[in-house]
């Protein structure tokens, strides 16, 4: 069977890249808000068959194509962020944005080529079913491996990883076993059988489904039964007494945070929020709710001082702080001091602090990021401690990596979330931090608390649902019990190496395989 009955040959190569951008820009229909996980397992399936019969040069043109669908929609937030709150002109914004979804898109690029490269059907070969194998082989590890490395270089960014959509889907019931890039591995093996489907139905049709068909929808089914009944089995387990935890959410609109003479407002607003909450064992203020060192503000924290005396609530509140050495950190810092607290050890590359500093110095003209030079904390903190409960805490950015999380365990019984996403607006961020904090919930069994500047502060439980939620651009308060919860979950112990190793066999193996045989059915 040759290449043309199965992928038509009219679909020249310009038609490829155009379908290749069309899939990707729908892919993060798949994530938060909208959740549509099907598409997750579609997109690539769809990107698996276009990459058929192509040359590795072409093959990471089609990937670099759908990658830049993927994030030019998926991450159009930063234009946003560049514009209304960092106060880029619309040209170098666009320019900025532009520069970052390419950069981006280099990883999709890479991915197609190293599968291409390790597995790939000449044009002029049969596509056999040993032949699609090893495509496959290395398109599933190339994938993961390269989503995965995408999570370390420059510190990191896991925007849109697949295993992330899966979060609330049938799928989800792997996180708490194999973790986020274990899920992705999962999920690229339901579009290899998925596009098997599609090229055994297109090039036997009129004969009716055929067993290769019919094992490919069995296997389909049993993964996506199997995720279900995993997601029943409770890996960690509630102890001692659920702690009454609130929530302020301020709405401060960014453009003011950092202005001074809206400090005052800003302080007493969150005052405000606190005495709404009432009586409780926890009160949570986000990120950077107090927009000064701390240390200069000594007055407002003995008013702080006094309240958690005068009414028995502990207090946890996003501030800046600074050391002896003049060194400022971004901390989540507890009243009263007893409680202990938390500087962000995961910095935001461009953000909090500026890598390649010669170059960003060209636009210190143009764009205004305060606070863009922090100093990042130890990685081995202390754990606040509330009421007898180990608090893991985490700021913003942390929440989005397992490893980040897993410092803080298994001592901690509750994990903690603040951060301060009013520099995305209403847009699409706010959504996919929440569903990344979701997945840290589940990975590691533990109940999370989120609390924002604008929105999305939650609730989730241990399970990675969320069960109270304040959404973007509300000013109001959160209240709930939190139980908290021991032991861990098998990715606690295992983490993503064995992952990792798998994809790299995999792609390794394709290329192997496909060397030490021809194209033979």
């Amino acid at each position: 069977m040759r290449l043309a009955s199965d992928v038509p040959s009219l679909l020249r190569f310009r038609w490829r890249l155009f379908w290749a951008f069309l899939a990707g820009a729908v892919l993060p229909v798949g994530f938060a808000p909208l959740d549509f996980w099907p598409v997750t397992i579609l997109s690539p399936a769809i990107l698996l068959l276009l990459l058929i019969g192509q040359s590795a040069k072409r093959g990471f043109w089609i990937g670099y194509a759908f990658a830049l669908g993927q994030f030019g929609i998926g991450v159009s937030w930063v234009y946003l962020s560049l514009t209304l709150f960092g106060g880029a002109i619309a040209p170098i914004a666009a320019l900025i944005t532009l520069l970052f979804v390419g950069a981006l898109a280099l990883y999709g690029g890479l991915t197609t080529w190293l599968a291409v490269r390790a597995g790939g059907i000449d044009s002029h070969q049969p596509v056999s079913g040993r032949a699609f194998l090893w495509l496959s082989m290395a398109f599933i590890g190339s994938w993961a491996f390269v989503e995965w490395l995408r999570g370390w270089i420059l510190s990191g960014f896991p925007w849109l990883d697949l295993g992330v959509a899966q979060v609330a889907s049938p799928l989800g019931g792997y996180l708490p076993l194999f973790g986020e890039y274990g899920v992705t591995l999962i999920v690229l093996s339901l579009s290899v059988l998925l596009a098997w489907i599609g090229l055994e139905l297109r090039r036997r049709s009129g004969l009716g489904p055929q067993i290769g068909v019919w094992v490919s929808v069995a296997g389909v089914v049993a993964i996506l039964l199997a995720g279900m009944g995993l997601g029943r089995i409770q890996w960690t387990q509630p102890v001692g007494q659920p702690l009454l935890v609130g929530v302020a959410q301020a709405n401060v609109p960014q453009m003011q945070k950092f202005d001074p003479a809206f400090l005052n407002q800003t302080l007493h607003t969150y005052l405000a929020l606190s005495d709404g909450i009432g009586a409780a064992d926890l009160v949570i203020w986000p990120e950077t709710a107090i927009p000064d060192v701390l240390s200069d503000l000594d007055w407002f924290r003995q008013i702080l001082d006094q309240r958690a005396r005068d009414t028995g609530v502990d207090y946890l509140v996003g501030t800046f702080t600074q050391d002896r050495d003049g060194h400022y950190f971004n901390s989540l810092v507890g009243i009263p001091g007893r409680i202990g607290s938390h500087s962000k050890a995961h910095l935001v590359p461009f953000s909090e602090y500026m890598p390649l500093r010669p170059l960003m110095d060209l636009f210190s003209g143009l764009i205004d990021i305060p606070m863009s030079d922090l100093t990042p904390g130890a990685v081995d903190q202390p754990l606040p401690v509330v009421k007898g409960v180990r608090i893991g805490p985490s700021i913003c950015y942390e929440a989005d990596f397992a490893r980040d999380i897993r410092h803080d365990l298994p001592d901690a019984g509750i994990l903690v979330n603040v951060s301060n996403d009013s520099w995305f607006g209403d847009s699409l961020a706010p959504h996919q931090n929440l569903q990344m904090a979701a997945v840290r919930a589940r990975e590691f069994g533990r109940p999370l608390v989120r609390a924002t500047n604008t929105g999305i502060s939650a609730f989730i439980d241990a399970r990675g649902r969320p069960y109270e939620t304040l959404g973007v651009d509300r000013q109001g308060f959160l209240k709930a019990d939190v139980q908290p919860y021991q032991g861990t979950t098998p990715f606690y112990h295992l983490q993503s190496w064995p992952i990792i190793l798998l994809s790299v066999l995999l792609w390794g193996g394709a290329g192997l395989l496909r060397r030490r045989n021809p194209y033979r059915d």
